[in-house]
């Protein structure tokens, strides 16, 4: 992890130099950046949960940061609002589970804990609710279902940022936190089962609105909420050792890819839509060819990276959940191969679909960006022999796997080289057919993504999300809203303020009121002193 943090993040560095050298805030940028950096290697570099709480939430401050940068804009205000409420939520259930923790084992650190467990008789429903809470903690910062909306929205940041929140940092984080605690989880199998359930769920739900997204940042932000569902199924599964693989994998290609999107971005003179795009390879030669290399990768086509990290988490997943899991697996993966070449062939296919002025501005990006792209785009195409399977007989099968057994056991797969051999044949054979197929639906300009009043009902109900962002609104937001004001009428203002400016408004009446007797008149004093004195003899001689 500390790996890939600071090697794809100096990557990312380098890259922001030539993205961000015209903006205001270039010094500020580098400052948070260099801030998400160091909170996600307090997280992954502590040795107890205190620690990794910190890096959590720095991890979360600095999101919150970066998202809304630019924060003139109203809505990237809202969107870096978003992801830190929704970040908070998460973090409850981790802080509870922590303090669940210290309860039963008197201890944070990482070590006790785990090698007190064969020691100490728990029940089962006390390991499954710290697992649980835990796994609260990783949906909220692994943007799982249904603490998702907020990734999306983080496209709102520059796309350095998206690339190192999707790719390098944060997200997977939740991931991380799983496979760190594993002892813990291989004593609940109910709470494996439902990382596993709530990462296919993910995985296909997030997979099918990034078919019908427009919008090139969109796009990929959803396909990396999809792929961390994917790796919370080989959690779920105890393929701990796979699910890091595949974030290994994933952090190459999905920085390679949002960085080849901010190099479109970047040539299209702030353009996002992929309806205006088109024709790009001849424009931009480097970065079609790197966002190829990505999209191939991330669809799993063979001896790409991504191919490797699939292939054993589908394995694992046929082998220790069977045919139904892994078909639902498959089918995420499916779509990935969809919505990826469809965002490769109308971006970068058929012929340029912007503005005059676009097309005049359209230029390849400098080498301080394509050289971090041809960095990424080597590494996406060798990443994935780290961890080739054993029945390829390749020299170093297995390699990663064995370099965590110190930290995370070997996966135990029971399959037949000839099974393995079929689930790699028919998953590659389909990866291929889609991208051959989608080739032919979206590669010429006559086939192009149709404007949002010319879908069907259930096209616009994909393209819009299934509505997600909106029910929350109306479920969760407006309530709060509505309640936070009436709180502030009756309580602020009529309350707290009432009883403040009460208690000086009748202080000002009563000095009013005894302001009067301070007239300037004579008389008035000495009948004052005359009483005064009467009353202090009645009172000495009573």
């Amino acid at each position: 992890m500390m790996l890939i943090v600071t090697g794809v993040g100096f990557l990312i560095h380098v890259y922001s130099i030539g993205y961000m050298h015209d903006d205001d805030g270039f010094w500020k940028f580098f400052a948070y950046l260099n801030l998400f950096i160091f909170s996600m290697l307090l997280l992954v570099m502590g040795d107890n949960f205190l620690m990794l709480f910190f890096g959590w939430e720095g991890v979360g401050l600095c999101s919150y940061l970066l998202i809304g940068f630019w924060y003139t804009n109203k809505e990237f205000g809202k969107a870096a609002r978003k992801a830190f409420i929704m970040n908070r939520i998460g973090d409850l259930g981790l802080l509870i589970g922590i303090f669940v923790i210290y309860q039963i084992f008197g201890s944070i650190n990482f070590s006790e804990i785990f090698a007190a467990l064969p020691n100490i008789r728990l029940e089962a429903g006390v390991v499954t609710l710290i697992c649980l809470l835990l796994f609260i903690g990783a949906m909220g910062k692994s943007a799982q279902i249904p603490l998702y909306t907020w990734l999306p929205d983080a496209m709102a940041g520059p796309t350095p940022v998206s690339a190192l929140i999707h790719a390098a940092t944060m997200v997977t984080a939740g991931v991380y936190l799983v496979a760190r605690c594993h002892p813990l989880y291989n004593l609940s199998p109910d709470a494996m089962h439902f990382v596993a359930l709530i990462g296919v769920i993910t995985c296909i739900f997030a997979a099918i609105i990034g078919l019908r997204q427009n919008d090139i940042k969109k796009v990929l932000a959803y396909s990396t909420v999809s792929q961390l569902g994917l790796m919370f199924v080989a959690l779920g599964m105890g393929a701990y050792a796979s699910a890091i693989f595949h974030v290994t994998t994933h952090a190459f290609f999905k920085a390679l890819l949002f960085l080849a999107a901010g190099s479109v971005i970047h040539g299209m003179g702030g353009e996002q839509d992929i309806r205006n795009m088109g024709g790009l390879r001849k424009a931009m030669p480097v970065t079609f060819w790197v966002f190829l290399i990505g999209t191939f990768a991330i669809a799993g086509f063979p001896l790409m990276a991504g191919f490797f990290s699939k292939d054993e988490i589908f394995a694992f997943t046929f082998a220790h959940g069977g045919g139904w899991w892994w078909g639902f697996a498959g089918l995420g993966a499916m779509f990935t191969a969809i919505y990826m070449c469809r965002l490769l062939y109308v971006t970068f296919f058929g012929e340029f679909r912007g503005t005059h002025e676009q097309a005049h501005h359209l230029h390849e990006s400098p080498k301080v960006m394509t050289i971090p792209l041809i960095i990424l785009a080597v590494l996406s195409i060798a990443g994935g022999f780290l961890n080739t399977p054993h029945f390829l007989h390749l020299g170093n099968e297995q390699w990663l796997a064995h370099w965590f057994s110190s930290v995370i056991p070997l996966n135990e797969m029971h399959l037949e080289a000839s099974t393995e051999w079929t689930l790699m044949i028919f998953t590659t054979s389909l990866a291929v057919v889609i991208i051959i197929i989608t080739y032919f639906i979206y590669g010429k300009k006559s086939n192009l993504p149709v404007a949002d009043t010319a879908q069907s009902s259930l096209t616009r109900l994909v393209a819009n999300k299934f509505y997600v962002d909106e029910i929350y609104d109306f479920l969760f937001v407006r309530p709060v809203e509505k309640l936070s004001k009436m709180f502030h009428y009756y309580v602020d203002i009529q309350g707290i303020d009432g009883i403040v400016n009460g208690v000086g408004a009748g202080m000002q009446r009563l000095g009013a009121q005894f302001r009067k007797l301070q007239n300037g008149n004579i008389e008035y004093y000495l009948l004052g002193m005359v009483a005064g004195v009467v009353l202090l003899m009645l009172t000495m001689w009573a």
